[in-house]
């Protein structure tokens, strides 16, 4: 999104809590990226707006958009996955301090393997919000996309990528790979035949897709 207007539609977003402000200091401190404040309110109004009752999440780091989508939906239960251990302390910490542990459940490992044993477990889910390795997108989609209950939804961030994904000729080379899997994962989501997907300029690039079937 233009920058511009990132900045116009920033300032109009509402005063935030404290605990808001204090994650995303701590994120910045130690440099952990996490969403920005338009693509995090703009998650967080569609977890108002669906009410999810249950949800996963791929790639929690320090928890911040898992606190912050409990915080839209109280009602809500997630079950988030971080495969870093320093992240992965961090987030428990940070739910503790909040006493949010009885609604957030953080699991330390590769998304790949526990994706499998939840699946295992019988695990369902109304939302799925995916937002860890960039390359393993698709992957996660599949496992995940069969937990996932129908009318459900599955959001996906950073599906732009620096705006690199409109113009592949013009990508670095370190990132060809990244982009071309990202292109190729967009391209799989928008024609998906038990999805409809729509992919927002919000941040980095938000993909919302919903489950027909």
């Amino acid at each position: 999104m233009n920058e511009e207007i990132t900045k116009y539609l920033t300032a109009l977003l509402p005063d935030q809590e404290d605990w808001i402000t204090k994650l995303e200091s701590e994120a910045k401190a130690d440099q952990v990226p996490i969403m920005d404040r338009s693509g995090m309110n703009f998650v967080a109004q569609l977890v108002r707006l669906t009410r999810p009752g249950q949800i996963l999440e791929i790639g929690t780091a320090i928890g911040y958009s898992a606190l912050r989508m409990q915080a839209a939906s109280s009602n809500a239960f997630i079950i988030t996955i971080e495969k870093d251990e320093q992240r992965y302390l961090q987030a428990v910490k940070n739910i503790e301090a909040l006493g949010k542990q009885e609604h957030i459940e953080v699991i330390q490992g590769d998304a790949l393997d526990i994706l499998v044993e939840l699946a295992e477990h019988g695990k369902r889910f109304d939302l799925i919000f995916i937002d860890a390795a960039k390359g393993q997108y698709e992957r996660f989609f599949e496992l995940a996309n069969p937990m996932l209950n129908p009318n459900g939804i599955i959001i996906s961030d950073n599906v732009l990528f620096r705006g690199y994904v409109a113009n592949p000729l013009d990508v670095p080379k370190r990132y060809q790979k990244m982009v071309d899997k990202i292109r190729n994962y967009n391209e799989m989501l928008t024609n998906h035949p038990d999805f409809k997907t729509t992919i927002l300029p919000i941040g980095d690039g938000v993909a919302v897709s919903y489950k027909m079937k």
